[in-house]
C-alpha cells in the first residue's frame, strides 16, 4: 500500500480515509490516479481534486458512498454506472435491517477493496460477472440462517463467485474458528486473498503451466471433497512444514495454491507499505537481515530480492511485537519448497502482467 498526503495540508491520509482529519477536507480514493485526493466541489454531485495530476479531471463519488457511508472510492462523472468499479464486484449484501450487518457490510468492503489495490497494482485482471460471464468477478456477502438446524453458509470460491460468511467480521467468532481449526493466522482480508487464489488458478494456471504447477503442488485431478474430509478427519502431515505455507495448504493441490497466493499477497502489500514508509535495515554484520529502501513494486522486482526482503521485515515484525508481549503477527516459516511454490506464485503474475502490457 501506497503512502498518501492531503492535497490541502499534506496531512498523512490512509486508503480507508473520507476525511482529512486536519483540514476536513473530503477524501476518496481515485483509481485513475492510483491516489487518495482531497476534493472541492464544482457542480452538483460533481469533484474535483487539486493535485496537479488530477488537472482537468472531475469526478462522482460512489453510491455506496453518498448513501451508505461504507465506501470511499470515486468514478469519473461519465460513468453510466452508479457505483465504482470495487462496489460493482458485490452481488449480495447481507440483510441491513438486522442489529451489525450494517457494520459488517462496511469490513467486507474495506477488505475488499485493500484486495483489490493490490490486485490492480499486480496488473491482474479483475472483470465483473455482470460484463463478462465466462471469466468474471463476483462476491457474496452472506449471514447465517437464523433456523439452526437449515445449512449454513460456506465462505468459499465456486465459478468466479466468492461468498464469505459475514460472521467472520466478528473479532471473537473469527478467533474461536482459528483456535478449532488450529490455525495460527485468520483475518477478515486473509480469507478474501485466499479464495480470489481460487479464482486465479482457473485464469493463470490450465494450459501451458499446468504441468510446471503438479511438479510442485500436485496433481489437482485428485478428488477435492475426498481430499478435504480426509484433511479434516485426519488433520495435516506431521512433516507439513517441510512442504506448505500452512497446514491447510496439506489438504489438496488447490489449497495449496490458494494459500500460497494468498501468502504471496500479504507479502507484496506489506513490502510496499514497508519501502513505501522509507524502511530500511542496514545490518552490521554479513548474516543479519536487510532491506534497501526504494524498492519498486515486487511486481518489478526479481523473486530473490522479494524473499530476501520479505524475511527481513518479518524479522523486525515478529521483534517489535515481542517487545510489546504480543504474539508475533507473522507465525509462519517458509521452507524450501513452500518458497518455490511462492516464485511460482510470483513467475504467473509476471507472466500474466506481461501478457496484458503485450495485449494494448
Amino acid at each position: 500500500m501506497k503512502v498518501f498526503h492531503c492535497d490541502h495540508c499534506e496531512n498523512l491520509v490512509f486508503f480507508e480515509n473520507v476525511s482529512c482529519m486536519r483540514c476536513n477536507h473530503r477524501l476518496a480514493f481515485l483509481p485513475d490516479l492510483d491516489v487518495v485526493g482531497s476534493l472541492e466541489p464544482s457542480g452538483e454531485h460533481e469533484w474535483r481534486c487539486p493535485a496537479p495530476a488530477a488537472a482537468g479531471h472531475a469526478y462522482r463519488l460512489c453510491l455506496n458512498y453518498t448513501r451508505e457511508n461504507v465506501c470511499n472510492w470515486a468514478l469519473a462523472p461519465d460513468d453510466p454506472a452508479s457505483l465504482c468499479r470495487s462496489c460493482r464486484l458485490t452481488r449480495s449484501i447481507p440483510d441491513l435491517s438486522r442489529p451489525g450487518h450494517k457494520e459488517a457490510w462496511y469490513r467486507l468492503e474495506v477488505a475488499k477493496r485493500r484486495l483489490l489495490y493490490t490486485l490492480l497494482a499486480l496488473s491482474l485482471p479483475v472483470p465483473s460477472l455482470t460484463d463478462d460471464a465466462n471469466h468474471g468477478l463476483a462476491f457474496d456477502f452472506l449471514a447465517d440462517p437464523d433456523d439452526r438446524n437449515a445449512p449454513r453458509v460456506l465462505t468459499g470460491h465456486n465459478a468466479g463467485v466468492i461468498t464469505i460468511n459475514i460472521a467472520e467480521v466478528d473479532d471473537a467468532e473469527r478467533e474461536r474458528r482459528k483456535k478449532e481449526l488450529g490455525e495460527p493466522y485468520r483475518t477478515l482480508l486473509g480469507h478474501f486473498r485466499h479464495e480470489i487464489g481460487h479464482y486465479y488458478w482457473s485464469r493463470l494456471v490450465p494450459g501451458r503451466r499446468t504441468r510446471p504447477f503438479r511438479k510442485r503442488f500436485g496433481d489437482e485431478r485428485e478428488n477435492y471433497a475426498e481430499a478435504l474430509a480426509r484433511h479434516y478427519r485426519e488433520g495435516a502431515p506431521v512433516d507439513w512444514q517441510q512442504q506448505f505455507v500452512s497446514a491447510y495448504a496439506s489438504a489438496h493441490p488447490w489449497e495449496d495454491w490458494a494459500e500460497t497466493w494468498a501468502h504471496y499477497i500479504h507479502m507484496t502489500d506489506t513490502l510496499e507499505t514497508a519501502t513505501e514508509c522509507g524502511l530500511a535495515l542496514r545490518p552490521s554484520r554479513a548474516d543479519e537481515p536487510s532491506l534497501r529502501p526504494g524498492t519498486p513494486h515486487p511486481i518489478h522486482a526479481p523473486f530473490d530480492r522479494l524473499i530476501d526482503g520479505w524475511f527481513s521485515v518479518t524479522y523486525v515484525m515478529n521483534n517489535l511485537n515481542r517487545g510489546l508481549g504480543l504474539p508475533d503477527p507473522y507465525p509462519f516459516v517458509l521452507a524450501p519448497p513452500a518458497i518455490e511454490k511462492l516464485r511460482f506464485v510470483h513467475d504467473a503474475i509476471a507472466g500474466s502482467a506481461r501478457a496484458r502490457a503485450g495485449a494494448f
